[in-house]
């Protein structure tokens, strides 16, 4: 991650030893990466799973993220589904 408290891009790893909580920067670099185009609107994002995996995270802390994804409006959680990027 930015060693400043820029927002992490979508290519950054977590820095567990950062003054940004994990679960935030998490939260940013998928912003950053729905941003990007790596998933488009009405397509799943990577399940928790994969999350927990490819960032090296406790599934609670992936889940935490993604709570701040739907509560900014970014995602929607589908039961059974996964989670899907939000249209504008």
């Amino acid at each position: 991650m930015n060693r400043d408290l820029e927002s992490p891009g979508p290519d950054d790893e977590i820095d567990h030893e950062g003054p940004i909580t994990p679960y935030r920067q998490l939260a940013a670099i998928l912003t950053a990466r729905i941003a990007r185009g790596d998933w488009e609107v009405n397509r799943a994002i990577p399940s928790e799973l994969r999350l927990v995996q490819e960032y090296g995270l406790a599934r609670s802390t992936v889940r935490r993220a993604i709570a701040l994804l739907v509560e900014e409006g970014r995602v929607h959680v589908v039961p059974q589904r996964g989670t899907f990027v939000k249209g504008r």
